[in-house]
Formats: C-alpha cells, structure tokens, sequence
C-alpha cells in the first residue's frame, strides 16, 4: 500500500509532537530528580564532627547549619516531583571520601562543610557559598604561637583530605618551614592531637576550629590564632552535569538568602546554644558570609 508524500510527511510530524510532550516530562526528571522520584528516598551526606555545620546530636542523628538547608531542599524536591513523602537517608562521610562518594551515587547531596575549589568541580558541582571563612590555626593558648613562623621545629596536624597542609605550604611565611605533619581522621581526631599534645597546631577552618574549641574540656585553654592562609567558601556538593538537580538547589539556597531566613539559621547553629551540651560556638557572621548572601555564587575559588 502506497501513501501520498505529504501524508506521510504529516504523520511523522504528528508523532515528533506526539512525543515532545514525553520528551520535556522525562527531561524535568532527569539525574538526581528522576533517580529521588524513582525510588522515594535522597541520600544525605553528613559530617560527625564538623559541629554547627555537620554533627552528631549526641543520639547518632545528623543536626546543623548544613543540614537544616538541606532539609529545605528535600521539601522543594518533594513539591517538585509531587511526591506525598521522600525518606531521607544519611550517609556518614569523611574528608577524604566524600568527594568519591558523591561522584559515584552513593550520596545526592553532601550537607557537611565542604569548600568549592574550582579544582573540584572536575568531579562535582556545588550549591552557592552557605559560608566564607579564613583559614587558620588552632593552638593551647599557653603555647606561645602566633604567626606561621612560630611552628618552626613543631607538629602540625590538618585532617586527611583537606586542602590545609597545601595552603599552610604556599604560605610565604610557610614555605622554609621546618615542620611535622600529622593527620586525623576527622576535625575531632584531629583536635585531639592537640589537645593532648602530640601537636603544637591544628590548621583549618577558623569557623570549624571555633566549634571544636567550643566543645573541648576547657575551651578557655585553646585560641585561633596566625594570619589567613586563604579565605575559603564553603558549599553543598552534589554530582556535576545535572542542571535541574541544580536549579532546585540553587532556588532554594538563593531564596533563603534573599528572604534573611539563612542568616536566622546561621544565628540559631553559630551565636545560639545547640545540642547537645547547649554550648554556644559564638561565632558571628562575618563581611564575607554577608556579602555571599547578598551576592549567591557558586563560582569556586
């Protein structure tokens, strides 16, 4: 049987439109959003000792700044993909593995206290900057350091996986020193190494410093201390090449930004008492975190 050209040029446009509408759907759930709506349930990661950020409450559940964000995102996901529910799994996860663990699907989004470096986004993506801290170094108030050069001859511990060691290196001041270099599982490990003192200086995050200080014994014994070995910006991380995984991320970060609801946050985890000692980390908000919510970017250092 035979069919007029233009009948069957009609019939092939009537399918292409037939299936555009399929096409757009299945493209809205693409990457993560399909993978979530598929199976009902987003994997978290979470740090268990970057306290404020990223911890555990005492009872093994994940609490904190970065948490609560992304709390906010799994409900906008919710709305997105109108599901009735979303079961939120945690995944605990370290310096040192977490970028592997995003890359290859075990975790969706990493909610800990992670810095964008543009060397990073090879691998993965990441939120717009949730914070902006100066690198520098924690040490016994009785120690005596107070600049990069006051290491000379001692032990320096940084956490396995994190950039501090490298920055305290490119220092200028830190480029002859003669040091040793420790390393710690986590920031808890590793503040422990200074605690009790197998070494001199722990080089990381002010902020995160600030969190273990606030949790140790006697907080009034330790200090930050030394000049910025770089200001950083921290993010949420999650897999590279997904842009409606990211325009979610993005909308949700981005508003909270805009409507002050993040630096509420910000004041309940960092100038509040938290769980679960009730301690408070009393770190205000600085002029680079502020300037970040004025200004979202995901831009990488």
């Amino acid at each position: 049987m035979s069919f007029p050209r233009h009948s069957v040029a009609g019939a092939a446009l009537a399918f292409v439109v037939t299936l555009l509408p399929l096409g757009a759907a299945h493209a809205q759930e693409a990457g993560t959003l399909k993978k979530i709506k598929d199976s009902g349930v987003i994997t978290i990661g979470n740090r268990e000792s970057s306290f404020g950020f990223s911890y555990n409450d005492g009872s093994g559940a994940p609490v904190g700044y970065s948490i609560d964000i992304c709390m906010k995102i799994v409900d906008a996901i919710k709305t997105e993909l109108k599901l009735p529910k979303i079961e939120v799994k945690y995944q605990a996860v370290t310096s040192q593995n977490r970028i592997p663990l995003v890359s290859n699907g075990t975790v969706d989004i990493e909610c800990g206290s992670t810095t964008n470096l543009v060397e990073r986004q090879k691998d993965v993506a990441f939120s717009p900057d949730i914070f902006r801290y100066n690198v520098r170094m924690a040490v016994k108030a009785s120690s005596g350091i107070k600049t990069i050069a006051d290491l000379q001859g001692k032990s320096v511990v940084t956490t396995t996986g994190t950039t501090s060691f490298r920055l305290l290196r490119e220092a200028d001041k830190g480029k002859n020193l003669d040091v040793t270099q420790l390393s710690g599982k986590d920031h808890s490990d590793s503040f422990l190494l200074v605690e009790s003192g197998r070494a001199a200086a722990f080089v990381l995050d002010d902020i995160l410093l600030a969190g273990q200080i606030a949790n140790a014994k006697n907080p009034k014994d330790y200090l930050i201390t030394g000049e910025s070995l770089r200001t950083e910006n921290q993010a949420l991380m999650y897999r590279k090449d997904d842009p409606q995984f990211k325009a979610v991320v993005d909308r949700v970060v981005g508003g909270m930004m805009k409507s002050g609801e993040m630096e509420k946050l910000y004041n309940k985890w960092f100038m509040s008492p938290i769980p679960p000692k009730g301690i408070n980390i009393n770190y205000p908000l600085n002029a680079e975190t502020k300037e970040g919510f004025a200004n979202p970017s995901s831009k990488g250092i």
